[in-house]
């Protein structure tokens, strides 16, 4: 099969096209044949590691998982003989997280794993485009308490985690304010966003206002930059570890003094996740944002404008 592999860390040019043996499942997995995929950050954050923590999980001096993609949806081709809830010819769509080898004609992934049944309503590169932001934002939104229907700012709300998580807020009950640019007011308005701020005119953390809750979904600011517009015990949360990986260690002493504090959960994806986004996507309450839908062919060339910081939502890859 067709796969995109990469045998160093580094640039987009790492990357190359390569034949590959197609992969047999094991007895609990299903051998997916992929229809969509997409190129996300946990794929370029893994393929340049930048923090060492990547080269801990995904090896030291070289990647273990030479195929990246984390997202995918397709069409169940083979299962093992101990898989039960799903059959040959079952649309399905899900995460393949740390394990990665969506980048690729063919995956298996365990059957008790992120993978679900795709509703019909739903194309494959919709349903390629929702579950890596939607379980990322999910990780903070679960830790919110929407009792009194906080407020939140969310800082690089036109990526794939911001919207995702200017909708679960929304979804739950929050007033929330997007940061994003001008050209994307309209788009996150109809997520669900109250209010709009151009990071481009105006900072945001010299706003008068104070919110409950501030998630940076680009990991841009930080915990000292925000604090002055948190309220007494507002909530900071952040997709990066920060300068000298300070998120790490802030959320371990902030709590222990009281009044603002930082939260930094590590993800783990589930299928109840997933099921979850699924549920949203049928009620039409959650929706795919994509920004851009390249060939296979142009992987690469996908994840260099990835890499450019300038996409909205998701970068989608058909095969």
């Amino acid at each position: 099969m067709k796969a995109v592999v990469y045998t160093r860390y580094g640039s987009p040019d790492v990357l190359e096209f390569r034949e590959v043996e197609k992969p047999t499942p094991k007895d609990n997995e299903v051998l997916v044949k992929i229809m969509a995929t997409t190129v996300n950050r946990t794929d370029c954050g893994f393929r340049n590691a930048e923090y060492m923590a990547v080269r801990i999980v995904g090896g030291l001096f070289r990647p273990k998982q030479q195929i990246l993609g984390s997202e995918m949806a397709g069409i169940v081709e083979a299962v093992g003989k101990d898989v039960k809830t799903f059959k040959s010819g079952d649309e399905v769509f899900g995460l393949n997280t740390f394990n990665f080898g969506t980048h690729a004609e063919y995956v298996c992934i365990p059957e008790e794993k992120s993978i679900i049944i795709k509703p019909s309503t739903l194309t494959f590169n919709e349903a390629a485009a929702v579950s890596d932001g939607g379980f990322l934002a999910l990780a903070f939104i679960k830790k919110i308490d929407f009792t009194n229907h906080p407020t939140i700012l969310i800082n690089g709300a036109s990526g794939s985690i911001g919207s995702a998580s200017v909708q679960l807020a929304k979804y739950f009950g929050a007033t929330v304010t997007a940061v994003c640019r001008t050209k994307d007011f309209e788009l996150l308005k109809s997520l669900g966003a109250d209010k709009v701020i151009d990071y481009t005119k105006k900072d945001f953390t010299e706003i008068k206002q104070k919110y409950d809750v501030v998630i940076d979904a680009v990991g841009k600011s930080s915990f000292f930059r925000c604090r002055k517009i948190l309220k007494p015990t507002g909530i900071y949360v952040s997709t990066e570890l920060g300068d000298w990986s300070q998120n790490i260690f802030l959320a371990l002493l902030t709590p222990l003094f009281g009044g603002r504090k930082v939260l930094f959960p590590i993800p783990k994806d589930t299928k109840e996740d997933i099921e979850f986004i699924k549920e949203l996507m049928v009620k039409g309450k959650y929706k795919a944002v994509i920004d851009r839908i390249y060939p296979f062919e142009q992987l690469i060339e996908a994840t260099r404008y990835v890499e450019t910081g300038e996409k909205v939502g998701n970068v989608v890859i058909t095969i």
